[in-house]
């Protein structure tokens, strides 16, 4: 069986997007180091620091994507889409080590004092970052849901928490600069790496989740609705079913008890019909695979015709 297959205008679609993520983080690169030669602020280095890992992050996500979409071979039949959960994976444990620098330096800089100048400037190059990286971000999510990548909605999530970083960067500043109290920057550094550091456990559970096939709840109870409708309307039942994750779809397996005497024409015509209604009602790329049962002798059969722990009642 050949993996999810995906669409040519899909895959130049995603890579566009990667690409376009990869290049913006360049150039918030330079304004967020820019801004921090002129400030001294911690806060906005725990920033800059943040993009350094999301850059780091795009680019293996850049390879990610391109080898979740090599078609199948010898060595993976399954196909290679598996590779976006480590790819989520990998940029959330590096957005916790990001984190966990930018609370490390916050509470050095703290220690040993804290000048700030140009906060008017800074502020307004970080306030253009928040911008960009808005824009950016939600840009990623919605091309991610609408080709189902991984890859690509961890991504566009990772652009929006530095956006949300660089906020807690402004009101930072603004507050030093209003109060004179200058620990409010390190104060909000700190505030923004714990919510970095949310966001990369997130993305880390994502990934468990998906490399060890967990289930996904709302899917399942759809599938049973749909078997149970269609399967009464066949007169048939059904039992052993199945559903994963692959990374770029749904892989759904389960079996169809039919009467005895039912043709195997006819069986599998209908086997067929509910296997397409199947892949409708999950309205992504999905290979859905049935398994024909005589209905009062599939009991023995499954006893007498298997052995071993894969046996399956």
């Amino acid at each position: 069986m050949n993996a999810i297959p995906a669409k040519t205008e899909d895959q130049q679609d995603l890579r566009k997007a990667i690409n376009l993520s990869l290049g913006v983080g360049f150039l918030m690169l330079v304004i967020k180091f820019g801004a921090y030669i002129f400030t001294g602020s911690t806060a906005i280095f725990a920033d800059a620091i943040e993009t350094v890992v999301h850059i780091a992050a795009v680019g293996f996500a850049a390879y990610s994507l391109r080898l979740s979409q090599k078609p199948a071979d010898e060595n993976h039949p399954y196909g290679h889409a598996k590779i976006s959960f480590f790819s989520a994976g990998a940029e959330g444990m590096l957005i916790v080590l990001a984190a966990l620098f930018i609370i490390q330096d916050a509470i050095r800089k703290w220690l040993t004092g804290i000048e700030l100048t140009n906060i008017g400037l800074g502020a307004g190059l970080t306030a253009l970052t928040v911008f960009l990286n808005g824009a950016l971000g939600i840009y990623l999510i919605s091309v991610g849901r609408e080709k189902d990548s991984l890859i690509l909605k961890a991504n566009g999530k990772h652009v929006l928490t530095d956006a949300w970083t660089s906020i807690g960067v402004i009101v930072g500043l603004v507050l030093a600069s209003i109060t004179g109290w200058l620990p409010w920057d390190p104060i909000l550094a700190i505030l923004v790496a714990i919510n970095i550091l949310i966001t990369g456990f997130s993305l880390m559970r994502q990934s468990i989740r998906g490399l060890m096939d967990e289930a996904d709840p709302a899917i399942r109870n759809r599938l049973i609705e749909l078997l149970d409708r269609e399967t009464k309307r066949h007169g048939i039942s059904y039992h052993e079913l199945r559903n994963r994750h692959m990374g770029d779809g749904h892989w759904v397996d389960f079996h169809l008890l039919f009467k005895d005497e039912t043709p195997v024409k006819t069986a599998h015509a209908i086997a067929t019909e509910i296997e397409r209604k199947v892949k409708d009602s999950l309205e992504q790329q999905s290979i859905v695979t049935t398994h024909l049962e005589p209905r009062k002798d599939h009991q023995r059969i499954h006893t007498h015709s298997t052995s071993g722990p894969d046996t399956r009642l």
